[in-house]
């Protein structure tokens, strides 16, 4: 099939099955059309010619609204695209739209959304993790190639693990920051995802402006870290089921593991995540509001956010939650000694990177789901439950890569994440390439 055909094949899709998934606010058939016009010959075309893309509604792209999922900001079009929207354009992708999210990005269900919640790719009565994901139920249902999220503390790799595909965070500070709806500029990044790693791994390519090709791994001297304590707690059984049975493959394959615990990561983790990110939500969407014209002050953005959830948490925020003395201790204190501890890690224990599962549940019943969610015969809180294994990197600002391990015994994705030191992104991609094709296996 031609790519033409292939593109038209895809909107054909979104036109029949969408309305069930709700992945997307914004199909923009008259751009796909006109970029059809502009597809270069095999010869002469570049590296991501005729990738369709959906993008998280976040993410400005010309042209086409930015709503957030919120209702004050329906109308706020903007006039320029993102610099990583234009990278992408320029290397022949094509925004097939935008992707329906988490309200503000503020949670990781993708149900409170003023555009209706989204359905899981595999099953629309589930959740599709969030807060990318609308992305992610997009590319796992075959309506795009690839796409473009946003990970604060999660929110591409927990989409990409509820829809059975592959989602990054790069180190903080990899990719441009600029025409996005900003939560925290310490933990904010874009997160590209991909039905398989081979694809993240060029899109980060382009984004990063480094050389398509990743590196190859040897078998015999990888060696990955084990943390069970914390990131193992608590397992729904389905996921410890699949990551003892893809851990077993790994090492038969000849993979070294090597059992280790990072120490305190979940007391540190406790002291960063939540004072940096609020204080700097306070400070940050006021000036992008500001910036943007948009007319409204961060008050009367939050009269019209319809999601309880996220309307209680903003409220916090304008209500000066966290104080400036409790952001710069998280900040300059605990911040750091996070990232000591992930790096000592690697150090000591000589491990290119460490292995657990992305989270500790799948997904849950749209119905079922609300601020609590059942694990283990209790009710949790849902949003510290899907964040509790991705949280941690997103403060220390280490590289993350979540792939698809398995299933649940309701055939639900569940995803295994790696995670390396500093700067590791391209080795970590490489290692998250040969992984996915022995787990793959037979």
């Amino acid at each position: 099939m031609s790519i033409k055909a292939s593109i038209l094949a895809q909107l054909n899709l979104i036109r029949s099955v969408d309305n069930h998934i709700k992945s997307f606010v914004t199909v923009d058939e008259e751009g796909v059309t006109r970029a059809l016009e502009n597809l270069r010959p095999l010869e002469t075309s570049r590296l991501l010619e005729g990738w369709t893309l959906a993008i998280k509604d976040n993410i400005e792209v010309s042209g086409l609204p930015c709503t957030n999922a919120t209702e004050y900001l329906h109308n706020f079009v903007p006039q320029r695209d993102a610099t990583a929207i234009t990278q992408l354009k320029d290397a022949g992708a094509i925004v097939m739209g935008k992707a329906n999210m988490h309200e503000l990005a503020y949670g990781i269900t993708s149900m409170k959304s003023v555009h209706n919640a989204v359905g899981n790719a595999r099953n629309a009565e589930y959740i599709a993790g969030g807060s990318s994901g609308g992305t992610a139920a997009a590319i796992a249902s075959g309506f795009v190639r690839a796409g473009l999220g946003t990970d604060t503390g999660g929110s591409s790799r927990i989409p990409a693990a509820l829809n059975g595909i592959v989602g990054f965070r790069p180190t903080t500070g990899r990719y441009p920051s600029d025409g996005l709806l900003p939560l925290s500029n310490t933990r904010d990044t874009i997160g590209p995802m991909g039905l398989n790693v081979a694809d993240v791994a060029l899109l980060d390519a382009v984004l990063s402006k480094e050389e398509p090709v990743l590196s190859n791994v040897s078998l015999s001297s990888l060696k990955l870290g084990v943390p069970r304590g914390y990131y193992f707690d608590n397992l729904d059984p389905d996921v410890d089921q699949v990551m003892q049975k893809a851990l077993a493959k790994l090492s038969v394959a000849g993979i070294t593991l090597v059992e280790k615990n990072i120490p305190d990561v979940g007391e540190l983790n406790g002291k960063v995540g939540f004072p940096i990110t609020l204080y700097e939500t306070g400070l940050l969407i006021p000036q992008y509001l500001k910036q943007n014209n948009i007319g409204i002050t961060m008050s009367e953005l939050h009269s019209k956010i319809e999601s309880p959830d996220v309307k209680n948490i903003i409220g916090k925020i304008i209500d000066g939650a966290i104080s400036e003395s409790v952001y710069k201790e998280a900040l300059e204190v605990y911040r750091p000694k996070l990232q000591n501890v992930f790096s000592e890690y690697f150090r000591i224990h000589e491990v290119d990177a460490i292995i657990f599962p992305t989270t500790p549940l799948p997904a849950r019943s749209i119905k079922e789901t609300g601020d609590t969610v059942e694990l283990n015969g209790e009710q949790v809180p849902t949003f510290l439950a899907y964040i509790h294994n991705t949280d941690p990197s997103s403060g220390a600002g280490i590289p993350s890569l979540s792939l698809p391990a398995g299933e649940s015994t309701l055939g639900l994705p569940i995803g295994l994440s790696l995670e390396g030191p500093v700067n590791s992104d391209r080795r970590l991609l490489a290692i998250g390439q040969l992984l996915e094709t022995i787990l793959k296996s037979d």
